[in-house]
């Protein structure tokens, strides 16, 4: 006799949010080969914060290292807790590429931006 019914099983979501066809709805991993029409293969970048100075100089940061390397994608602040929860982050600032969490904890500089998102 179960308690509490049948555990429900969870739908994963791909790492990419441009829904442009990725080969696989599973990906874990951000690839180049993710959102064709982005040409660099970035999708979506957020900056996960509370709203305190140190986010938003992240976010700020983030803003002119995306213009600096000329990609094509908006940055997303978010700063709805609940939202930000659901990504697992236990300390903000926290960088989020294609839906995945790539930095936390600390305020990049521009150039550290950069070199994370060539990477990628």
């Amino acid at each position: 006799m179960a308690l509490f019914g049948k555990k429900k099983e969870e739908k994963k979501t791909p790492a990419c949010a441009c829904n442009s066809g990725c080969p696989s709805d599973e990906r874990t991993e951000i690839s180049r080969e993710c959102c064709p029409e982005a040409g660099n293969g970035i999708c979506s970048i957020k900056v996960l914060g509370s709203g305190c100075a140190f986010c938003r100089t992240q976010f700020e940061n983030v803003k002119e290292a995306v213009k600096k390397l000329g990609f094509f994608v908006e940055v997303e602040y978010v700063t709805d807790l609940q939202k930000v929860m659901e990504y697992g982050v236990m300390s903000m600032p926290a960088l989020v590429v294609n839906e995945k969490v790539v930095a936390m904890g600390k305020v990049l500089k521009p150039a550290d931006v950069e070199k994370l998102l060539r990477k990628i």
